[in-house]
């Protein structure tokens, strides 16, 4: 590594670990990514077991046999293939997998331009590692030896799994595929290790039975988006400031659980922090985009928009030949745009070359059909072109706006979801400030916006999926219209929201902010809201809150059958639940306690459950219930009037073999000194 330039030296000390569970949901998941991320950022990992890369090819126990192929899965720019690069460079330092003798990572966008061509496993490996026969390695069967195939998701190649040629000599001469096909199989070299890297879009192009374990790669949880912004600057209040701003950002805060769009967002704040001290910073991804455009100063828009279309992410240079594009000047642009190619350029025929992101290609295609609309009066997204250049007649955005409205909610797969935000995004006259020195004409008004906003809200009035519903109340934000939002949160927290007067497009305001736990939790956690009932049925909010605040909503006891029956549901992941300030009665917490019970109840937490035991509780076992059923590391009890007889209760609790209570609150209490004794007695044996 002393060769190692200045990029790989940076790009080691800021070095983030990324998070990566076990396992995964098992059905393909055919929405954008970035809503992917957003639902994401909402799971529970309770029942998730994070891995770190030692912890690759190890069998759990209990596990019969070895694992040999793992497959990883992630969205795009979640650190997959960095994932890959990590993990060789650890190899080489003897730092993980001592027992492998070979590595050989392997990328899908190298195999696709041998297609055609054949090789054998031996033959394969020393065409991408030359020298390779030449020093021995050809008899992989006499040691261990680890293939890493990154990025399935960009394979040009017809794996056929249901064909029956089968390869078993790694001498033997075959077609890549084939080649491939087999190994992968595990006819061919059984006792290798793979390690097959994927978007989760492509990960069923391999049978199951082909794959041993699943991992997937979420990007960064919140305290490793602060830690990387932290590695990439010694300016602490700079730091502090970009945090606080991204906290505040819903959008940006999502989309940086995305490692290269935190690097997106660093580029663009940190510049503006330093250029520009009182400038007010980016709030939406339209305009940390534009930022960004302009400081790399070169728009790609018209092969980002063409081959977005085409569904292409990797382009080659016929592409980029038909694109009318200069291949010289591409290449230099490598903030934007990746050129892939390996050294020995002379052995391919052709060189691979994608954006660093998906997103960027959309903002970009974006960019394209609002410039092209607006110098040349063309709508890029009608079926039928209607060319307007010589007609006088004034471009109107609007007419535009709504053909990518209808064309993203005809998408079966939101692919143009993003591409939408950017669109109307663009339409604003302070992101058409930014973007000066690249949109060779600008104008919008607020009545063309006006007229966006209600064609959204009737769009919204329709039978959408959530996700489509999401993905519009993101588009009202980009265009700055919040007021669906604010009348919704406004009737929640007057308590005059009445769910039968809901119109469809309301309905969907509040399934977003239900989404939202920022939103949600400060409409019901307010002192002043008087919300007593909400009925949600027959609605897909999904099973996703980990945290349910209750605290001052006048809860009674017949809240309490509802909450045990949430709370004992298999399907339930609430770990903190906040009831304080509310008069359950002794009935109620005894129904809570049914739900308690139960041990598909996943709560850890049950915080300032104060004013639900009275001082004459006729059922002093409901004590003992909530700290002995063994979910509880932490319970305040303050303020609850707790007597000798509940201070009784309490050290019966605490010895409890199931009591998991490490922490306990008792303050505002009268146990009396006897009842202080024992429970100091239990505290002590539980050290």
């Amino acid at each position: 590594m002393e060769d190692e330039d200045e990029e790989q030296r940076l790009s080691r000390e800021i070095f983030t670990e990324l998070y990566i569970t076990e396992g995964g949901s098992g059905e393909v998941n055919q929405e954008h990514e970035v809503m992917q991320i957003e639902t994401a950022s909402r799971r529970s990992d309770a029942a998730e077991r994070a891995i770190t890369l030692e912890e690759l090819f190890k069998a759990p126990p209990g596990r019969p046999r070895p694992i040999r192929t793992v497959m990883t899965k992630g969205v795009a720019g979640i650190g997959k293939t960095f994932l890959t690069h990590k993990f060789t460079v650890d190899w080489a330092e003897d730092k993980v997998q001592q027992e492998v003798r070979y590595t050989f990572p392997l990328t899908f966008r190298e195999l696709n331009v041998l297609r055609g061509r054949s090789f054998s496993l031996v033959g394969l490996v020393d065409h991408f590692f030359s020298g390779s026969k030449e020093a021995g390695i050809c008899s992989f069967q006499d040691f261990l030896v680890l293939f890493i195939l990154d990025g399935l998701d960009e394979c040009r190649l017809p794996l056929d799994f249901l064909s029956t040629q089968t390869l078993t000599d790694v001498s033997e001469t075959t077609s890549v595929e084939v080649l491939l096909k087999n190994l992968i199989r595990g006819d061919l070299l059984p006792s290798a290790c793979l390690w097959i890297t994927t978007r989760p879009a492509a990960a069923n192009q391999i049978p199951p039975e082909c794959v041993d374990m699943v991992t997937e790669v979420r990007g960064f949880t919140d305290p490793q988006k602060e830690e990387y912004f932290r590695r990439r600057s010694t300016d602490e209040e700079q730091v502090s400031r970009i945090m606080s701003h991204i906290r505040t950002c819903r959008s940006l805060h999502i989309m940086c659980h995305i490692p290269l769009f935190c690097w997106i967002t660093a580029t663009v704040l940190e510049d503006m922090l330093k250029s520009r001290e009182k400038a007010e910073l980016p709030r939406t991804l339209t305009q940390i985009y534009s930022h960004y455009v302009v400081l790399q100063n070169k728009s790609l828009g018209k092969l980002a928009f063409e081959q977005l279309q085409k569904g292409k992410l990797i382009f080659y240079e016929s592409d980029l030949t038909e694109g009318g594009m200069d291949l010289r000047a591409a290449s230099v642009c490598s903030g934007v745009f990746t050129q892939v190619f390996i050294e020995e350029i002379s052995l391919y025929q052709d060189k691979v070359f994608t954006f660093i992101h998906l997103s960027l290609q959309e903002f970009l295609a974006a960019l394209h059909v609002h410039q092209t609309f607006m110098s040349s009066k063309v709508n890029l997204l009608e079926h039928q072109s209607l060319n307007l250049l010589h007609s006088g007649v004034k471009p109107d955005l609007n007419l535009l706006h709504q053909s990518a409205v209808d064309e993203a909610l005809r998408s079966p797969n939101g692919h143009l979801d993003l591409f939408l935000r950017f669109l109307l995004g663009l339409s604003l006259p302070t992101n058409q400030r930014l973007l000066q020195g690249l949109l060779t004409q600008t104008g919008s008004d607020s009545q063309t916006n006006q007229r966006t906003v209600e064609y959204i809200k009737e769009k919204l009035s329709e039978s959408l999926s959530t996700e489509r519903s999401i993905n519009l109340f993101h588009c009202l934000n980009e265009v700055n219209d919040r007021s669906l939002l604010e009348q919704i949160q406004e009737s929640m927290r007057s308590g005059n929201l009445s769910t039968e007067k809901l119109s469809p497009a309301q309905w969907s305001a509040l399934v977003f902010i239900l989404l939202s736990c920022a939103a949600l939790s400060s409409v019901l956690s307010s002192r002043f809201s008087s919300v007593k009932h909400l009925n949600l049925s027959n609605n897909h909010l999904q099973d996703l809150a980990v945290e349910l605040l209750l605290s001052f909503c006048g809860l009674s006891e017949r809240s309490c059958a509802a909450l045990s029956s949430v709370l004992s549901s298999q399907s339930s992941s609430v770990q903190h639940l906040d009831l304080s300030n509310n008069d359950l009665q002794d009935s109620g917490v005894k129904l809570l306690c049914e739900g308690l019970k139960s041990p598909h109840c996943k709560l850890d937490s049950l915080r300032s459950v104060d004013h639900m035991f009275h001082q004459h509780c006729p059922v002093p076992h409901l004590l003992t219930c909530f700290l002995s059923c063994g979910c509880f590391s932490e319970s305040s009890l303050s303020g609850c009037v707790i007597t000798e007889v509940g201070g009784a209760s309490l050290a019966a609790a605490l010895s409890s073999n199931s009591s998991s209570v490490r922490e306990l609150d008792l303050s505002y209490n009268h146990p009396g000194d006897s009842a202080v004794k024992l429970l100091s007695h239990r505290l002590q044996t539980l050290r």
